[in-house]
């Protein structure tokens, strides 16, 4: 199998402190008492080979801009693709204390606005070619994925509902506001701050959109953030199985027993009850549509259609 020979490869290819892979280690090693989670990371690496094996006929080549959302540790040989929305703000904190040389040690005691930094992290897009293609073979790989809906929706909530986030009313909501509602008011126009679910989902599907730009990252696609067709990914973990995934990576790269990665205790967090909530009032023509638009990400990671969803 295509996936078999990848994992081959990447056993060899990336060697440990012992001289084997992290990978080999945890086939081989007893400490690891994990049988059942490794084998449903096989099973998710196995059904993204075979769904982009069925639906991406030509692989293009990887461009620099391609690699903006790759974060690079090169201390434990770790490539994390970072999806806003999914936990993202957590795992770059844990990326800070991993490549920060002992100046972090607890990620909560790293400020969100911290850890979205820019120069606080070094991405794959930063480094010459035969750099960039030395870490996608021999770097453990990683991304985490989330329902899409329930993203997009968490994605909603943060950008649009949150009276702090002025920069995103004026950037985005007004000209959602502008295109997609009637008669509008002057200071809703002025604002942008009270964009409704639905004008987001009018805007996500107004052709125009795309066209003049691409989608911002916190409601973009996975699958054109983190391009799961052309990198290989190892691991790939789930917000629905976070604290799981999460220690089976730092595991798997022999982090330091001291890294742990935080626990959430957010009782805000978009559910798939405040989902379906908010697809209530969209009708299934518009459903069938985004459900269209983001029907990748569903295939690729093994979501199913929302049973909230009027398009059977």
């Amino acid at each position: 199998m295509v996936q078999a020979a990848e994992n081959r490869a990447m056993r060899t290819a990336w060697q440990g402190k012992a001289g084997r892979s992290p990978l080999q280690a945890l086939y081989e090693s007893d400490q690891f008492e994990q049988s059942s989670l490794q084998a449903v990371h096989q099973q998710r690496r196995e059904l993204l080979s075979n769904v982009c094996n069925r639906y991406t006929r030509k692989r293009r080549l990887l461009r620099p801009d391609d690699l903006r959302h790759l974060v690079v540790d090169d201390t434990h040989g770790l490539l994390y693709c970072y999806v806003p929305k999914v936990a993202c703000t957590n795992w770059k904190r844990v990326m800070m204390v991993l490549t920060g040389q002992g100046k972090y040690r607890d990620p909560l005691e790293i400020p969100a606005n911290e850890a979205h930094v820019s120069s606080n992290l070094h991405t794959l897009s930063e480094y010459s070619i035969p750099e960039i293609n030395h870490r996608l073979r021999s770097y453990l790989k990683f991304i985490f994925v989330r329902e899409p809906f329930e993203r997009l929706v968490s994605a909603y909530r943060n950008k649009f509902t949150r009276s702090y986030n002025t920069a995103f009313h004026k950037r985005y909501g007004t000209k959602i506001i502008r295109r997609h509602r009637q008669e509008p008011s002057d200071r809703a126009l002025e604002r942008g701050d009270d964009v409704r679910f639905e004008e987001f989902v009018y805007y996500l599907l107004d052709p125009r959109t795309q066209r003049e730009e691409p989608f911002n990252e916190h409601w973009e696609r996975v699958h054109s953030l983190c391009h799961p067709c052309i990198v290989h990914y190892d691991v790939v973990g789930k917000y629905e199985t976070l604290a799981e995934d999460a220690n089976y990576i730092l595991q798997l790269v022999g982090a330091d027993t001291s890294v742990k990665f935080p626990s959430s205790s957010k009782t805000t967090r978009t559910t798939d009850d405040m989902t379906a909530q908010f697809f209530q009032d969209i009708s299934p023509f518009y459903q069938r549509r985004l459900f269209n638009l983001y029907k990748m990400d569903y295939l690729l990671f093994n979501y199913s259609i929302p049973s909230y969803l009027r398009i059977r």
